[in-house]
């Protein structure tokens, strides 16, 4: 039981570095970005290439896939996304698919439609094992403990970030009113900028810590999709908390649901979405008031 319910945990918070950059471009740019996964792949991808084919250590691979992402969606958010911004919702929608599929398509041309094989660096393989022969039994693995860790550290980072700092603060003036917001010397372009670069960096982030437990291949933002928006309807996009609680529910439901009841599959997650968005149609949390 505790072992389910410590892989549940490390599902969720991968599902929630995956899907927060999402939350964050609905939740405070009003944009629909349903290509997120993409960004989340080629950070997957660029880790396994860089290991497999360089010799890049793991751990150096982890913020290079960060880099290389948000630098991808610097240069899209400048030359594609940006115009998209006033339109409204359904071209956001149908515009971000359609480079969904494309960033599929092309995936496929160049690498290749096979799953992706990421060897882990020796340390962070094999399990511990405590209490062994009691109903409390639990196994970690070294790989998922990780993935909490550095999940739970990312998600300190931005809570403070979004809260805490000048930046946070220009963010959310620069979505309540961003006339206002430039009348007052913000520069609404670059935090919007910084924002979705930010996000899209996260993304890939999640995409290279999740190559080896989601599995790797051109159709990674088609498949998890569904996951992302989950995570962002049922925590809200209002805040960091939302999210995190959601992925964190969607994890333990979806590992638990596998374990005991496996061919009902994906149920018990869309019923579990379901019930919560009759409770609570706006998410978990919503933030009130325009501040």
């Amino acid at each position: 039981m505790l072992t389910i319910l410590f892989d549940g945990i490390a599902y969720g918070m991968l599902l929630f570095i995956l899907a927060v950059g999402l939350s964050v471009t609905m939740g405070l740019m009003n944009f629909i970005n349903l290509a997120h996964g993409a960004f989340a792949m080629v950070g997957g991808y660029l880790t396994v290439v860089l290991m497999q084919q360089h010799g890049v250590p793991f751990a150096a691979c982890l913020p290079l896939a960060f880099v290389g992402a948000g630098l991808l969606g610097a240069l899209l958010e400048r030359t594609l996304y940006r115009p998209m911004y006033r339109k409204p919702h359904l071209d956001q929608v149908l515009f971000s698919i359609g480079l969904a599929f494309m960033a599929v398509s092309s995936t496929d041309y160049f690498m290749g439609s096979q799953q992706q094989i990421m060897q882990l660096p020796e340390s962070l393989r094999g399990r511990t094992e405590w209490w062994t022969g009691t109903p409390f039994e639990l196994g970690m693995g070294h790989y998922r403990l990780f993935i909490i860790a550095v999940c739970a550290a990312l998600t300190v980072g931005l809570q403070y970030i979004l809260a805490r700092t000048r930046f946070g603060s220009r963010l959310r003036a620069s979505v309540d009113d961003s006339r206002v917001a430039a009348g007052l010397g913000i520069n609404v372009n670059v935090v919007f900028a910084a924002t979705f670069a930010v996000g899209s960096g996260l993304a890939g982030l999640g995409g290279a810590l999740g190559a080896e437990v989601l599995g790797l291949d051109p159709t990674f933002p088609l498949k998890f999709m569904v996951y992302f928006l989950i995570v962002v309807a049922v925590g809200g996009t209002s805040s960091i908390t939302g999210p995190l609680l959601a992925a964190l529910l969607l994890g333990i439901a979806d590992v638990a649901g596998k374990y005991y009841m496996p061919k009902l599959g994906a149920f018990i997650v869309y019923s579990l979405m379901l019930v919560i968005l009759l409770w609570r149609p706006q998410g978990l949390f919503v933030r009130k008031g325009g501040a």
